[in-house]
């Protein structure tokens, strides 16, 4: 049993000859939110599906809330799956549910107690926590990415979980969209207090949110530690990846 409220001991992951994940450890505490950043492909959503099942580690050792879950079966990450859950990069929305009715799906499928008045209100309350209440009667194919991605979060919060996961939460949308994104999760974090894991590149995104930080480079920890000494390392891996990433938003203010 860890003391860690989730955590990676040594953990490795392959796909074929192809190295992901290379003796990866970390940590999170209950109430902590941890942001996994690297550039592409160094396997930050992979440790995501790692923690919610859909991939098995080769090696080591996956806990969450101190439970250790590397071999769970997927009938044993069903139980799990009622006080975790993840906000999917696509939004993996039901296309031809309403937002509405997308956001009360898991309390219907999950038989939650509440009635139908019940059911409304909680919708409601949730589709406008997250300002996108004026959509709850829209398809998802006529929302944008961003839109998407907020409805999505509150599907994920309809489920009532102690951890949520977010994939990439701020790619693939508009700068200004990005940037309500990043402020509804970080309103989030401060009121709900729930314990989170955030996938991004986005530095800006990082800094908002990060009690720790998990920087992946080529498959390994290459830092793991706070914003602040983030910012201070001299590694120059790191220093390349911050500063690159800054440049972004003073390169889309010359368009």
């Amino acid at each position: 049993m860890s003391d860690h409220y989730i955590e990676f001991q040594h953990v490795w992951k392959s796909f074929d000859a192809n190295d992901v994940l290379k003796d990866v450890s970390f940590y999170i505490e209950r109430g902590e939110t941890g942001v996994i950043m690297g550039r592409s492909g160094v396997g930050k959503s992979v440790s995501l599906k790692l923690l919610m099942g859909f991939l098995t580690a080769d090696e080591g050792r996956i806990l969450v809330e101190g439970q250790d879950v590397t071999h769970f079966s997927e009938k044993q990450f069903e139980e799990v799956r009622k006080r975790v859950t993840m906000v999917f990069q696509s939004g993996a929305l039901f296309d031809s549910l309403t937002i509405a009715e997308n956001v009360a799906f898991p309390i219907v499928s999950r038989q939650m107690k509440y009635d139908a008045g019940e059911i409304d209100r909680r919708v409601h309350e949730l589709l406008d926590m997250l300002e996108v209440g004026q959509f709850r009667d829209r398809l998802p194919a006529e929302l944008s990415t961003g839109t998407k991605r907020a409805v999505a979060i509150a599907r994920a919060l309809a489920e009532e979980p102690d951890v949520i996961f977010y994939d990439e939460p701020t790619t693939m949308v508009d700068p200004l969209m990005a940037a309500h994104v990043s402020d509804l999760i970080v309103r989030l974090k401060q009121t709900l207090k729930k314990t989170s894991i955030v996938v991004t590149h986005d530095t800006h995104l990082g800094q908002k949110l990060a009690d720790r930080v998990i920087f992946l480079h080529e498959g390994r920890v290459g830092f793991f530690g706070t914003w602040p000494e983030l910012k201070a390392s001299s590694d120059p891996v790191l220093r390349n990846f911050l500063l690159q990433d800054e440049l972004i938003p003073a390169l889309d203010s010359t368009l």
